[in-house]
């Protein structure tokens, strides 16, 4: 949106719910919407209704079912404001298809207190030790998880005119095509990210994600021929091991391919890295792009006990009719594909080495 030079500021608000507030920018020489220094729950849902009208500009923000609960609003408070952003806003549902990584997720985030990270430096903070010392999910945790993902889509089909579903499965592979495809760029020219930035995204977010990879499965990865999942190895899922680099040798630790990778590309992510801190500072995004944390691979080599969550999960989803229910070796399928994804080159080798596909 900022890329393609609408009509009125883009300004990005975050969560709605902890907190807003109006100053004078002398950036766009009006007064605008930012977060304030303070976070919290201290305003009401009018307040935040009031602020939201009294300015003009474009607003881009999220708002998360679990702090509406923890907020405690009354239904009375609640509906109002839910119709103020339904006759206000183009509203978003985000939908996630594998359940069972959506709880893992969260699962990780109990033991690394982040629900996201934005700097190489604060994903290796968090992660390092938990990497060196794997955890044990409790089934009490899973079930809390699904239960909230499955209260959040009756929630939202109480209470929204949806405009659009974002899938994170099926959507993320394409995201810009499915924001330029979003009714606010019927009109421009729809710039996407490289057309801004000199990169497209899916090879700045791979960058981004490389240049904090602990996990020393980089390594590990057989570029000579297409990489395979053995199913009968001994923890019952891959044959990766959990080899966690230490906290200044994570780019060190890539395989040369990765390396190479980053060293071609670098240099425009680094800029866009800048680019990205600027829109920080000027108050336009209240954070940077968050870093993927961890392909489903990882979470599997992290948590003790991955086969039991996967049986966890799968009852739930029988027991509830939502979700798939998963084999290991449809898990392990889909984790070769993501790590294909994320160390772009094994593509290459694996399709080189593909029958019928000469080299």
């Amino acid at each position: 949106m900022l890329g393609n030079n609408f009509d009125q500021p883009v300004i990005n608000l975050h969560e709605l719910t902890n907190g807003i507030m109006r100053y004078y920018s002398p950036l766009f020489k009006c007064e605008v919407l930012t977060k304030p220094n303070l976070w919290g729950y201290h305003q009401s849902l009018d307040q935040v209704t009031d602020l939201l009208s009294s300015v003009k500009h474009y607003k881009t923000a999220r708002l998360a079912h679990y702090h509406i609960k923890s907020r405690g609003d009354s239904m009375a408070q609640q509906v109002p404001f839910y119709q103020y952003l339904n006759d206000n806003f183009f509203i978003i549902s985000a939908r996630r298809q594998n359940l069972l990584e959506h709880a893992l997720s969260w699962c990780i985030k109990v033991h690394s207190k982040k629900l996201n990270v934005y700097s190489h430096a604060e994903k290796v903070d968090t992660f390092y030790d938990l990497y060196k010392n794997p955890i044990t999910v409790q089934a009490e945790g899973m079930t809390t998880y699904l239960n909230k993902y499955r209260n959040y889509l009756a929630w939202v089909d109480n209470h929204f005119s949806v405009g659009s579903y974002f899938n994170y499965e099926k959507d993320l592979p394409q995201i810009e095509k499915y924001i330029l495809d979003l009714p606010i760029f019927n009109n421009s020219p729809r710039l996407g990210w490289k057309e801004t930035f000199g990169q497209d995204f899916e090879t700045w977010n791979r960058c981004h994600y490389l240049l904090s990879d602990l996990s020393g499965i980089s390594q590990q990865l057989d570029y000579a021929a297409p990489l395979s999942l053995d199913h009968n190895a001994a923890n019952g899922m891959s044959k990766f091991q959990l080899q966690p680099v230490e906290k200044t040798q994570v780019t060190s630790s890539l395989n040369s391919l990765d390396q190479k990778y980053l060293i071609d590309h670098g240099e425009k992510y680094t800029a866009t890295y800048k680019s990205l801190e600027q829109l920080v500072e000027d108050k336009i995004l209240v954070t940077s792009v968050p870093i993927k944390l961890q392909t489903m691979t990882e979470k599997q080599l992290i948590i003790k006990n991955f086969s039991e969550c996967v049986d966890w999960y799968n009852e739930w989803s029988l027991r509830n009719g939502l979700g798939e229910t998963y084999t290991h070796e449809h898990l392990g399928v889909s984790m070769q594909k993501e790590l294909m994804n994320w160390h772009a080159n094994s593509i290459i080798a694996a399709s080189a080495h593909a029958p019928g596909i000469e080299q």
